[in-house]
């Protein structure tokens, strides 16, 4: 149990990030939009937040608001940086999946040549936040021990995305309407939704986080902007996948994934797990990954027309 409960903030803090791209996916998925470029919009916002961040902490130092403001820069690099996939694939009907690997590759390349002109290494390190413990709820046992204690501000504010995502999909009026398009466009458009906008904000949502994806690794556990999340992105989109397109299984699926990185990572300290190679137990949840989407391929709940251009005025 104490081993349980040292690990466990960590797993939580490698799943956090994965589980808002994850649930930016969603939105865009939902309204009928692939988006395969969540990669690259997590390293434009991971880059946006780090700039900014280590700029205002050189006049700043300590202050906690400047975190924020990085956060909130990512969240809008995000979103803006999103309508270039957005217009490829909605206006222009180009094929969502090379519209997303291009914002990959275009993502990836820029930051790190705008970081490299900026500080001539291509790195930004910034000092992130500190772990905190909930007062009152850090006393509850067990419980206290494995949520609230040595845990960070941005964990709170994701599982607060969470909750009201869910609430928003499956109980307002704006979740009817973005489900619909994603199921039948041509239904929805019949019933007077204006498809395009519909579309044009889900993925706008996915840029938004998974900017803010890349931020939270950033002031977390990663602390330097190096041009790349290490394939967090598609781990997302394949937790997504996993996940059935519904928030609490992507929650799940993101927890199983943050779980099996931790143990792989602290292994070699764990006696009953040292004999095992490393590289085996990092290759441990991309392989039960890829089976599961095996298995359960044929009883896939995807939105129908997910992927699928729509073009105004055609049935």
């Amino acid at each position: 149990m104490d081993l349980i409960i040292q690990i466990f903030p960590y797993a939580i803090a490698y799943t956090i990030p994965l589980l808002i791209v994850a649930l930016g996916g969603l939105f865009s998925e939902r309204s009928g939009v692939v988006n395969i470029g969540l990669e690259g919009l997590m390293v434009v916002g991971g880059f946006a937040s780090a700039l900014t961040i280590s700029k205002l902490q050189e006049t700043h130092q300590g202050e906690v608001w400047v975190i924020w403001v990085g956060i909130l820069v990512a969240v809008l690099t995000g979103a803006l940086f999103s309508l270039l996939h957005a217009f490829a694939s909605i206006n222009l009907h180009a094929d969502q999946v090379i519209s997303g690997i291009a914002i990959n590759m275009i993502a990836g390349a820029l930051t790190i040549f705008l970081a490299r002109n900026i500080t001539g290494s291509g790195n930004i390190s910034i000092n992130g936040i500190t772990r905190t413990d909930i007062p009152v709820l850090k006393n509850i046992p067990i419980l206290g021990d494995l949520f609230f204690k040595n845990t960070y501000s941005t964990t709170w504010l994701v599982i607060g995305i969470l909750i009201i995502s869910t609430f928003i999909l499956y109980k307002t009026r704006l979740g009817l309407r973005l489900r619909a398009c994603g199921e039948y466009p041509q239904a929805a458009d019949a019933a007077g939704i204006n498809v395009y906008r519909i579309r044009y904000l889900g993925v706008i949502i996915s840029g938004a986080f998974s900017g803010l994806g890349g931020a939270i690794i950033l002031v977390t556990y990663s602390g330097e902007f190096t041009g790349s999340v290490a394939g967090l992105g598609f781990l997302a989109i394949a937790a997504l996948i996993f996940g059935q397109w519904k928030p609490l299984g992507i929650l799940a699926a993101t927890l199983f994934f943050g779980v099996a990185t931790t143990i792989a990572n602290v292994s070699q300290v764990i006696p009953s797990l040292s004999h095992i190679p490393p590289l085996a137990l990092k290759l441990f949840p991309y392989v039960v990954t890829l089976i599961a989407l095996v298995i359960f391929s044929k009883s896939s709940q995807a939105p129908k027309s997910v992927g699928v251009a729509y073009e105004k005025g055609k049935r």
